[in-house]
């Protein structure tokens, strides 16, 4: 009978474990389940938590502690930790699964021959409140996902899945030691870096993976008060920047201060429009401001190569 792991990686969210580990724990699914919990070095009672819920009855749950401090180490643990597992499932400690999460993967991959399926992200602004300015063009920074209620096969970027929920044919890892997260692309604590589940997609497109939307696959995102700023948005997009322009621009000829000069004529435009934007007080500002700020951050990253 397969087996599957149910994971997450946590870092200094003691409060939320009970809620997260019930809701896990209340899933239905084909085939046995173990839940997996990788304390990310918290400094809160988090062990103490994993601790006291690994008592309690119910699909078991198995908690280790990772102490190189990033969610790349977490992440890479989760799926050494998982190895023996036909399929993982993973989502983050500040996700709630919804009814039917495990159940949709677990067909995807053994029914359906997928070797990765993920779903929807909502967020749940319950706790926080929707500020008046959030769009829905700016949700799938907060992680949203929602791809339409039908399932199909992802070909392309155009329509991502993200480690916020998703599933894994474990064959992938076993065969591939070479396929894991990227160090480069880390975020430690609770920082605004990252990318690393952004090239974990990459790689699975270009190695031709089989990959699965499925709608019936959904969690609830809850989002953090202090997401919930434009200085927020506008700095993720500036770190972005940085690790594209240090990381992923080729080499140009031709450059002066250390910048190609069609980067700084880039960066000129956007600060052009956004200050028109500002001045027409047209909508649209903080995404264009965002623009702006993300081609400095590769300017700057350029610089740092």
């Amino acid at each position: 009978m397969p087996l599957l792991t149910f994971a997450f990686c946590t870092y200094n969210r003691a409060d939320r474990l009970e809620r997260l580990v019930g809701a896990m724990r209340a899933q239905d699914c084909p085939v046995p389940f173990e839940i997996l919990a990788v304390n990310n070095n918290s400094t809160d009672d988090t062990a103490e938590v994993l601790r006291g819920l690994a008592q309690r009855p119910g699909a078991p749950l198995r908690w280790v502690t990772e102490p190189v401090q990033g969610i790349v180490a977490a992440r890479n643990r989760v799926i050494a930790e998982a190895l023996d597992s036909d399929i993982l499932a993973c989502l983050d400690d500040d996700e709630l699964p919804q009814p039917g999460l495990i159940a949709a993967a677990a067909d995807a991959i053994l029914r359906e021959g997928a070797q990765c399926a993920g779903g929807r992200v909502e967020v749940d602004f319950t706790a926080v409140g929707r500020p008046a300015w959030l769009g829905d063009d700016l949700l799938g920074f907060l992680a949203a996902v929602d791809h339409g209620p039908r399932a199909f096969w992802i070909r392309d970027e155009s329509t991502p899945i993200w480690t916020a929920n998703v599933a894994y044919d474990m064959r992938l890892f076993r065969d591939d030691p070479s396929l894991r997260f990227d160090k480069r692309y880390d975020r430690v604590g609770k920082g605004i870096d990252g990318g690393e589940d952004v090239k974990m997609f990459g790689a699975l497109l270009q190695r031709g993976v089989r990959i699965r939307y499925r709608p019936d696959m959904a969690v609830w995102h809850g989002v953090e008060a202090w997401r919930l700023k434009r200085r927020c948005f506008l700095r993720l997009h500036y770190r972005s920047g940085m690790r594209r322009g240090r990381l992923e621009l080729p080499d140009y000829p031709r450059v002066v201060l250390g910048i190609p000069p069609f980067m700084t004529a880039q960066f000129a435009r956007h600060c052009l429009t956004t200050a028109g934007f500002a001045l027409r007080g047209r909508p649209g500002l903080l995404r264009q401001a965002m623009n702006a700020a993300f081609a400095m951050g590769a300017m700057v990253g350029y610089r740092q190569r």
